[in-house]
């Protein structure tokens, strides 16, 4: 039956019922919110009507052809709340929108008069008779489907039937087969709709995916023993690193800046002042006589040699990340050719990277203020020239220390053509700075984790990430960076390494690592939080065949948390983090849980120890609500199945669980609830 449509004067703010505090909405509906392809978007709305008649309300997904796709009746979130909660599933990319509908439930609203009133013996006959009358109209409702007005025809007659009992009668209104008719269709008057709000679904690579980082200058490096001078690596010899980056199950394989560097201020090894003849330099230096951003260093060799390389990766299931770092050095061509494009101090210099007393005379800020046209076309024409090239991903190195109209103008530019490319935000930076740029169309960023670190910082973060920013905000989980090496790592020993791995790689669904984190490295230069002999400024060998022969190594276990990534869903979305509870103050455990489009349920529980240096014994106490777990599963002391994904141990848990992790054997759990 078509939901009647009241005649509202169109001044008015409210419809004929209010509807307001609706999510995910991002600023009004200013800028989009952002979805995945086959992500459980939770969605809530507050919506209440006058008098005591049942309300109805719905979630109405529509496509980016602008078709409804789901309509999805939400449930009430608690009596008296007027709150409103469910969730829909976009398909694939595109600019969704969806919109929030509230309407007078009629068959709600006449089963609950009726139970309470045939109950009472009050208005009995009646109350039978405008339940036929109800569902006699929704049986001739022709938009319905057979099967369902034929139900409702039974039921009206039934309901109509003076030669049956009262209850009997009652109970044809009521039967399953009408509840799950209506549950398919509620019979709907006076719908009220808000307006649509736009949801943006992006490729899966946007949002999933695990992350490798390492410098090809230093995959085939080598050092002639008698000279001490280094040969750099190159693309040719970067790519057979690619089988190994593959094998652990990363998706992603990201370098730092590519380009020629300068010389003019180099840095030398730990960051020092003066480099010595054959130092490579920081790739962050962008720009020699070689070229810039749209030229690739010599050494590393040509373009068709990183056509090579990004073809390989393709065959092995990689993409290649490629650093987006907007800086030049002062052999940069850009500022002999568009000495605008910086910042020229009063003395006639042109200003150098600053952030108090650190100073970074090897490199030139740009500044987007004195030609912001020119300048933004520039690097517009540079992104394209490594799309042309195979690049679908952009790790944005500093993004917020150029202005946010920019990156919003450049992503919006680049999907408009490109709308699979991915950009990533470097942006450790104040909370109101990563919300704009994820605002401003930023598919990812880096985060706070690196430096959250126990159970109380990690419980206030995942929600964050989970509930707070999901809408706009999109966590990539990177473990440690050349730049960041914490005091956990540093101090922690191997404990610290796994603890942080499953920390990043079961609760969001895209996480990162930085080469050498595989093999424990965690020796740090004096007084600083990166590592010490920094990659940045040197080349690095490694040997990581023989480190893993020798047990050494972290990649069987980093393979074995990427193998559990891509076999659970429910891993794959983000808002779908439920925290439980634990009597020690170190033990943390959260859930994640996802049900398919078939039906099925994939449910896991991650109790982890954060403590890296001790065993912790405690209870974990589960809300088992939010786990969905069928009364089947439960045996007869209320116990349901669980197995470690690490370890292969299956145990029968409940409500309260006793736990004993110890972090030099086995700092964590990761059970898969068994069905």
């Amino acid at each position: 039956m078509p939901g009647l449509e009241p005649a509202i004067p169109e001044e008015l703010r409210f419809g004929r019922f209010p509807i307001t505090d609706v999510s995910p909405v991002v600023e009004g509906g200013r800028f989009p919110a952002k979805a995945l392809p086959g992500e459980t978007i939770p969605v809530t709305a507050t919506a209440t009507r006058e008098g005591h008649d049942a309300l109805g309300v719905s979630a109405v997904l529509y496509s980016p052809e602008g078709k409804v796709e789901q309509r999805v009746r939400l449930e009430s979130l608690g009596p008296g709340l007027d709150r409103w909660g469910g969730s829909f599933t976009p398909t694939g990319p595109g600019l969704w929108s969806f919109a929030i509908e509230a309407w007078h439930d009629r068959y709600g609203t006449w089963h609950h008069n009726a139970d309470i009133k045939i109950a009472a013996g009050i208005d009995v006959e009646l109350m039978l008779a405008e339940g036929a009358t109800l569902l006699g109209e929704a049986a001739g409702d022709e938009d319905r489907s057979d099967a369902d007005r034929a139900v409702f025809k039974l039921a009206a007659d039934g309901l109509a039937d003076a030669n049956r009992a009262v209850p009997e009668r009652l109970a044809a209104g009521e039967s399953g087969e009408v509840l799950a008719a209506i549950a398919r269709e509620p019979i709907r008057e006076l719908v009220t709709s808000t307006e649509r709000y736009p949801l943006l679904v992006e490729r899966d690579r946007a949002g999933r995916g695990a992350w490798y980082e390492f410098f090809p200058r230093s995959e085939g490096a080598w050092r002639n023993s008698e000279t001490g001078e280094w040969t750099s690596g190159n693309f040719r010899t970067a790519a057979e690193r690619l089988p190994g980056v593959a094998a652990m199950g990363f998706d992603v394989v990201y370098l730092p800046p590519i380009h020629p560097i300068g010389v003019a201020f180099r840095k030398g090894p730990n960051n020092s002042l003066n480099a010595a003849p054959g130092d490579p330099g920081s790739p962050w230096a962008i720009g020699s006589p070689d070229g810039g951003h749209d030229a690739i260093h010599p050494d590393l060799g040509s373009f068709e040699d990183f056509d090579a390389f990004v073809a390989r990766a393709g065959e092995l299931g990689l993409e290649v990340a490629l650093d987006l770092a907007l800086q030049a050095s002062p052999d940069h061509p850009w500022v002999a050719q568009h000495p605008e494009w910086f910042t020229t101090r009063v003395d006639g210099s042109i200003a150098y990277a600053e952030n108090p007393p650190k100073k970074y005379q090897d490199i030139y800020p740009l500044n987007f203020d004195n030609d912001p046209e020119g300048l933004s076309h520039e690097v517009l024409r540079v992104v394209n020239l490594w799309i042309d090239h195979g690049i679908k991903i952009f790790r944005v190195d500093n993004p917020h220390t150029k202005p946010v109209w920019f990156w919003e103008w450049l992503i919006q530019k680049v999907n408009e053509e490109h709308g699979d490319v991915v950009f990533l935000a470097e942006a450790f930076t104040r909370p109101a700075m990563m919300k704009a740029l994820g605002r401003a169309g930023f598919q990812q960023s880096y985060s706070y984790f690196t430096w959250r670190n126990t159970r109380e910082e990690l419980e206030e973060f995942f929600t964050m990430i989970s509930k707070e920013w999901a809408p706009f905000y999109r966590p990539n989980l990177f473990v440690n960076t050349p730049d960041i090496l914490t005091e956990y790592l540093q101090y922690g020993g191997r404990p610290a390494f796994k603890i942080r791995a499953v920390l990043a790689a079961m609760a969001a669904p895209t996480w990162g690592v930085y080469a050498g984190y595989e093999l424990f490295e965690h020796v740090a230069r004096p007084g600083a939080e990166e590592y010490i002999d920094n990659e940045k400024y040197e080349y690095k060998q490694r040997d990581w065949a023989q480190a893993e022969a020798e047990g050494r190594s972290l990649a069987p276990y980093i393979t074995r948390l990427n193998e559990i990534r891509r076999a659970h869903p429910a891993l794959w979305d983000l808002q779908n983090l439920t925290l439980h509870w634990s009597t020690d103050e170190a033990v943390l455990a959260f859930s994640k849980h996802k049900v398919l489009e078939d039906g099925t349920k994939d449910t896991l529980i991650i109790v982890v120890n954060v403590d890296p240096h001790s065993a912790r014994e405690c209870s974990v106490h589960l809300d088992l609500a939010a786990l969905d777990l069928d009364p089947d599963l439960f045996d007869g002391e209320g116990k349901f199945r669980v197995d470690d994904l690490i370890s292969g141990q299956s145990w029968q848990w409940g409500v309260d669980n006793y736990v004993r992790l110890d972090s030099y054997f086995e700092p964590a759990h990761i059970l898969h609830v068994r069905r």
